[in-house]
């Protein structure tokens, strides 16, 4: 387990904004990637990052959309890419690097949830092959940006949905259980936390760092798959059929919500520690049981690793990309 992965008594709470949070934090000449930047938590998170500074490049299967969304923010630009099409991917990676920047930020927010089955051209699980693989790649092809910006950091939207059971290094395309959109949304989040293990492992010596991020129970578009019916028994609405806004339960709006996104982007207290799960705009705690925390599983350096070789196995990547 990583000894880093311990709250560090930040003064942030459930209801401390992505504003709030970078307060005082100047990011004038950083270039930062947000995906999914052009809705909900990613456009929060892209609409600070602005005010800060940064240049930020948003990568959008909907090019048109996004650049409606982002209208008025200034120093951002959007360019096409779909996380389920490796080529689409490429492109996107190919035409960053051509521009000879450096990239000082990734934050990979972008992801779908519960949704009905499909899969990749190459036949993966939908939910795996977008919130996982498709950001694997992506990191895999910017890794030389990343290089260059001598300090850098990744931040994965992971979930609380990881606290789920059922991750299944053995069955991650959901060929031999039968399919089940909530576990199979769960697994992909367990994915992401570990994937920033594993990536924080290899960028240390290049200066770069990774977090993951529960942002909060957030009610928006990602949630398009789940019924009226099945969110009023989770408990995430209020009478009248809207969201439920309620911090101090995990039940956050989008500012909220960005918060711990930005923080691991851009707080200084975090200089010299990578790898961890981040809740609330802190460090979370490892918790084996309950609703708050990470899992010691989604914390496992070594699954971490068991992973990584899988996905390199299925994306065709190599571990000298990440050298």
């Amino acid at each position: 387990m990583n000894p880093m992965q311990k709250p560090l008594g930040t003064p942030f709470t459930p209801f401390t904004t992505a504003e709030e949070v970078a307060r005082g934090i100047d990011l004038s000449g950083k270039t930062v990637v947000v995906t999914g930047g052009a809705s909900g938590l990613g456009l929060e998170s892209a609409r600070v990052f602005s005010g800060l500074g940064a240049r930020v490049i948003v990568p959008a299967r909907n090019v048109d959309a996004a650049r409606r969304a982002l209208a008025g923010l200034a120093r951002v630009e959007v360019a096409g890419m779909e996380l389920t099409d490796p080529a689409s991917i490429r492109a996107f990676a190919e035409g960053f690097l051509a521009s000879g920047r450096s990239l000082h930020l990734l934050v990979l927010s972008a992801g779908i949830m519960a949704t009905p089955l499909f899969r990749d051209a190459e036949g993966r699980e939908g939910q795996f092959a977008t919130n996982h693989l498709g950001h694997f790649r992506l990191t895999a092809a910017l890794w030389p940006a990343l290089k260059a910006a001598g300090t850098a950091r990744v931040v994965v939207l992971s979930s609380r949905g990881h606290l789920l059971p059922g991750f299944d290094l053995t069955d991650l395309d959901f060929t031999r259980r039968p399919y089940d959109k909530i576990a199979a949304y769960a697994q992909s989040k367990t994915a992401n936390a570990l994937f920033a293990v594993a990536l924080d492992a290899r960028g240390r010596q290049h200066g770069i760092r990774a977090y993951s991020v529960h942002p909060g129970s957030i009610l928006g578009n990602l949630a398009r798959h789940i019924s009226p019916e099945e969110l009023e028994a989770y408990g995430a609405l209020n009478p009248d059929g809207t969201p439920l806004i309620d911090p101090a339960n995990d039940k956050k709006n989008f500012p909220q919500g960005a918060a711990t996104m930005v923080w691991c982007a851009t707080a200084p207290e975090l200089e010299g520690i990578g790898g961890v799960y981040c809740e609330d705009s802190d460090i979370a705690p490892v918790e084996a049981e309950g609703r708050f925390g990470v899992r010691p599983y989604a914390a496992d350096p070594d699954l971490a690793e068991a992973l990584w070789t899988e996905t390199l196995r299925l994306t065709g990547e190599t571990s000298a990309r990440f050298m």
